[in-house]
């Protein structure tokens, strides 16, 4: 019973399957992202209404906010990525991963520089040691860390298990950078959106900050669809080149 999900987690992580798959879903998503982020931070850096306290400034998390999220959802991918390299050796697990890395750290480091424009005006300073923020510069540091590593061997297997090992040791911070405004007296504000109780956000806000969101997701995963793609096509004819070499020596 139990080898059953496994085989057919085995046939859709085949290569020329992930090809033909993402090739038909690709389009769609980069639509999806295209229009949904495009309506997202429209809606909400020109026509939602400013915040009482914070003023237009408050239209910096319609930027902010999302990117924060896939900072922290793109490296939850990386790690299952990484479980699945160690555990499993799924064939695309590996190539997934290392192109999850540069993207992730992009949208983290997207969060940290839209947090210093927040930072500024509202705390009078562009970075303050605080826990949320070290937090995630820490995730940032990870996600650069992850990208080296798996570059760094001749052997591109070690450096694909170099980096999943760092990878999973990395997850340690990801309760951190979601639990630490309420574990420590932080500058950082709670969450506005919680599973557990109706969110503190007016409507008017909430509508484009989802959207937003959402089109920020579709754009996290086009982007490492195309990157993975490209991935598995150069090592297709990497290998095509290689075997070539091999069958004909004096060429």
């Amino acid at each position: 019973m139990s080898s059953s999900p496994n085989r057919s987690l085995h046939r859709f992580a085949n290569p020329g399957q992930f090809l033909r798959l993402s090739g038909a879903v690709l389009p769609y998503l980069a639509i999806g992202a295209a229009l949904l982020t495009a309506l997202g931070l429209g809606w909400g850096l020109f026509v939602s209404p400013a915040d009482y306290q914070q003023g237009d400034a408050v239209r910096i998390m319609y930027v902010h906010v999302p990117a924060a999220w896939l900072a922290t959802g793109g490296y939850t991918g990386l790690a299952v990525c990484s479980a699945m390299s160690l555990i499993w050796r799924h064939p695309l697990a590996d190539l997934a991963a290392a192109e999850i890395g540069p993207v992730g750290a992009g949208f983290t480091a997207l969060c940290l520089a839209t947090g210093s424009l927040w930072g500024k005006p509202m705390w009078g300073a562009w970075w303050v040691w605080d826990a949320r923020l070290t937090s995630v510069l820490v995730l940032f540091f990870l996600y650069i860390g992850h990208v080296a590593l798996v570059r760094a061997f001749d052997d591109p297997t070690r450096g694909y298990r170099a980096g999943a090992i760092l990878a999973l040791v990395g997850v340690v911070n990801l309760p951190i950078v979601k639990f630490s405004v309420d574990w420590w007296n932080t500058l950082h504000q709670p969450a506005s959106i919680k599973l557990t109780g109706a969110p503190t956000m007016a409507p008017e806000m909430l509508w484009p900050l989802a959207i937003a969101a959402l089109g920020y997701t579709l754009c996290f995963a086009t982007i490492v669809t195309m990157r993975t793609r490209a991935a598995v096509m150069e090592r297709r004819i990497r290998g095509l080149l290689m075997a070539r070499a091999a069958s004909d020596p004096g060429a």
